[in-house]
């Protein structure tokens, strides 16, 4: 059996020290919506008036839904805060409410139970018509809220752990009765603030935000083993308005991915993922890339800006994923400012992803991948430019390439097809399907592109950034 470790607390103290003196990382200007951080609620309580022990051993899911059953009543009066002292708070799962602030203090630790019966079975999500790893429903997470507004999950780099080395287990062993739980999930909830926390250990994906609005991810650290299976870092899915600001991920899947609904229970739940602004990321993964787009992405995925952002010792920076049966579109995709160490490949779209619900899909639903700009590039140490296959009779289009340069290792630095598209300024030289150039002709065609955004003065791509 294979074995695997959980992140400790001291590895988190060592990543923290290591971003503090980096020359890179640059805490200044915001591009998310101002967020409330500070907003006081007129209520608050210690989870230890609720009979909590902070000792690592004692089981807390009843002081935490006490005090939350008790906070409930102030939602109307301004809202209340629950506040986490330092120690180790082992839990099961427990649901929050609107108008709440969850704090944890210096030292404080959540800790996730190992005992699976903590972690209550519910409903698949509409949107995948089943669990993601199994038929039928599904665990519900440590931290959970639906139908929210206004939730702040906060502290003073307080800690959330998921022990999830469990979980890993059983799905290597092929025990699992379900699919694994999400360390945070939240569902149809408006208004979300998540800061100043590490995750760690997560069972499944770390924070799911699914179909939500006006969501904040900002000064988070999430650490899984780098072979932990599908512990994904951040999960927008089916959501808009999301910010994701100055985290650094380092886990055993994508670090951030980008999802809405998968065949056809995402085609007829249709809530697509748009509006979403990635800006300083930082982490490695070493089996799947550092931001992807789907491979669930049938209720469609645009509008996405990453920017400011640095891979290392990873295997894939930027991909998208899809296949026939998945219907949807990715368009409207800009990502620049990306700095690369120690990559195997630097971009990736695959159209033959596979991995389907069940037999109901329909194989002629094609998905649309358009209008996808790259820019402001450099790699030092990347195995292979490009690996970027489309779909026959479903070509990927408009995918502009600028101002790239890559220090590639392979004689074989870009391979294509089904793909058509623009550059310039790219080293090693693209593929021939991408060599036509840029400009002049071809600048509508390309999103977002800088140089014509500048020059064409549009105002409303401009907005975009602070209409939010």
């Amino acid at each position: 059996m294979r074995r695997f470790s959980s992140v400790t607390v001291v590895e988190v103290f060592l990543v923290l020290a290591l971003l503090c003196c980096s020359s890179w990382k640059v805490w200044s200007i915001t591009l998310c919506k101002e967020t409330n951080l500070d907003k006081v609620r007129p209520h608050s309580v210690s989870i230890t008036e609720f009979g909590a022990v902070g000792d690592g051993i004692t089981l807390n899911t009843k002081a935490f839904q006490n005090a939350i059953f008790y906070l409930n009543s102030f939602s109307d009066k301004g809202g209340a805060k629950l506040f986490v002292p330092a120690g180790r708070w082992l839990t099961g799962s427990f649901d929050l409410i609107s108008h709440l602030t969850l704090w944890l203090d210096k030292d404080a630790v959540i800790l996730g139970s190992t005992n699976s019966e903590d972690w209550p079975v519910v409903e698949p999500l509409p949107s995948y018509g089943r669990g993601r790893e199994l038929p039928g429903a599904r665990h519900r997470s440590l931290i959970y809220g639906s139908n929210l507004t206004d939730v702040i999950i906060t502290g003073n780099e307080g800690i959330i752990d998921g022990q999830g080395s469990i979980w890993w287990s059983k799905f290597r062993n092929k025990t699992l009765d379900y699919t694994r739980p999400h360390l945070v999930e939240l569902m149809n909830s408006t208004g979300i603030l998540i800061s100043n926390l590490t995750f760690l250990n997560s069972p499944f994906w770390t924070i799911h935000p699914v179909y939500c609005s006006q969501v904040t991810v900002q000064n988070v650290t999430i650490l899984a083993p780098l072979d932990s299976p599908n512990t994904d870092g951040i999960d927008p899915d089916s959501s808009d308005d999301v910010c994701i600001e100055d985290c650094y991920i380092s886990t055993g899947d994508d670090l951030i991915a980008i999802k809405s609904g998968w065949d056809e229970y995402g085609i007829a739940f249709g809530r697509p993922s748009t509006n979403i602004i990635i800006h300083r990321l930082v982490g490695k993964t070493q089996v799947s890339a550092g931001i992807a787009i789907g491979s669930e992405m049938s209720g469609g995925v645009s509008n996405v800006h990453a920017q400011d952002i640095r891979f290392y010792d990873s295997y894939t920076a930027i991909r998208i994923k899809t296949s026939p049966g998945r219907g949807g579109y990715v368009r409207n995709i800009y990502v620049s400012n990306m700095t690369l160490t120690n990559v195997d490949i630097a971009i990736r779209f695959t159209g033959l992803y596979g991995d389907h619900p069940d037999d109901g899909y329909d194989p002629n639903a094609l998905p649309v991948i358009e209008k996808i700009t790259i820019e402001d590039v450099k790699g030092e140490n990347v195995k292979k430019a490009g690996l970027i296959e489309g779909i026959e009779g479903d070509s990927f289009v408009d995918i502009c390439l600028s101002n790239i340069n890559l220090n590639v290792s392979s004689n074989y630095p870009w391979n294509c097809s089904n793909v058509r598209g623009y550059s310039d300024t790219v080293l090693p030289e693209p593929c021939e399907p991408l060599t036509e150039r840029i400009f002049p002709d071809h600048c509508s065609d390309c999103y977002y592109l800088s140089n014509h955004r500048e020059s064409s003065n549009d105002k409303k791509s401009d907005g975009w950034f602070t209409s939010w």
